[in-house]
């Protein structure tokens, strides 16, 4: 199974990500001194190959959003290093995380909140080279044309504002914008999420052209798992702040070994309405990352947990090439 995406074969790892740690405090009374802290990632291990795509799945609150903002220093991580390309962030001078800036785009949620209204698209799409220095003059023009032909759009669509084109439409606008300063990684946070069903698809089929057009690689965070399938190489599973499970696409969808990717998987609808499948239903909500559980932090709502669980946290365990998961049954 292989979805007709290209296999990565560059070996090459461009991001590496090293116990990444986010957490931001809980200010109360007069001085606004911190008395806890929302524990969104705590300690998060994954790197990206250069051409791959990798998705980072989980239920809302899990931490995958602030992860993904965390590695484009969006969100400044509280511990944990960030290395791009061989090169340490917490150690870029001013100068060079302005040049990081160009080499990493995201596109955005919400394709309408995530633009001016009061800009053109022309002027949208043209911010961003006016702000780095790029392709001035005529050769500005001919790019801006040369995007909105790539995503979809017509070059005389550009005089017109983000409220007269549809959602779809506001995304590839999104997709362009984040194509304009020639990026080597896009982080996508729920590209699709916002949009329907028939439009999703067709946004997922422009990435993966975009992807093998201009070479890129891209984390694409999502909480649909049907959309990563088709979408991702590898995929990472997060709950509650940590990684759970890591694996191919393939591997993952084939053989699940955490029972929380297992419940998650159980959930994708099936379109065959003479298959069963077995729902496996999860008990309560996801704890506070305020207050995390100890042990494994999903023993408050696994259907197998033991007793060790609940007191020590499970290792990374490998179980294939490139599959691991943290589970005390294994």
């Amino acid at each position: 199974m292989n979805n007709g995406k290209p296999e990565t074969k560059n070996e090459e790892k461009i991001l590496k990500v090293e116990n990444l740690k986010v957490h931001f405090p809980i200010r109360k009374g007069l001085l606004s001194r911190p008395v806890g802290y929302v524990y969104a990632v705590d300690g998060v291990s994954f790197d990206l190959k250069k051409g791959e795509t990798l998705g980072i799945v989980g239920e809302s609150g899990c931490g995958k959003t602030t992860a993904g903002m965390a590695v484009m220093n969006l969100n400044p991580p509280t511990d944990g290093d960030v290395w791009w390309k061989g090169k340490k962030m917490a150690d870029m001078t001013p100068s060079q995380m302005r040049a990081l800036r160009r080499d990493m785009q995201l596109i955005f949620q919400d394709p309408y909140s995530s633009l001016n209204p009061r800009m053109t698209v022309n002027q949208i799409l043209a911010d961003p080279m006016e702000v780095h220095g790029m392709y001035k003059g005529e050769k500005r023009k001919e790019r801006i044309d040369y995007l909105m032909e790539t995503v979809g759009l017509s070059p005389e669509q550009g005089t017109r504002y983000p409220h007269e084109f549809s959602g779809g439409q506001r995304q590839r606008i999104g997709i362009a914008r984040s194509l304009a300063l020639s990026p080597s990684l896009i982080i996508g946070d729920e590209p699709v999420s916002a949009l329907d069903v028939s439009i999703q698809a067709q946004i997922i089929n422009l990435l993966m052209n975009l992807k093998s057009e201009f070479d890129l690689s891209m984390i694409i965070i999502s909480h649909d798992l049907a959309v990563v399938e088709y979408l991702c190489d590898r995929i990472i599973v997060m709950y509650l702040g940590k990684i759970i499970e890591s694996a191919s696409y393939a591997s993952l969808y084939n053989d699940a070994k955490h029972p929380y990717t297992q419940a998650l998987l159980s959930a994708v609808p099936v379109p065959d309405p003479l298959r069963e499948k077995n729902r496996i239903i999860l008990q309560g909500d996801v704890p506070s990352p305020i207050d995390p559980p100890s042990g494994c932090r999903f023993h408050t709502r696994c259907p197998r947990k033991m007793e060790i669980c609940e007191k020590n946290e499970p290792a990374m365990k490998e179980f294939d090439k490139g599959h691991t998961a943290a589970c005390h049954l294994y």
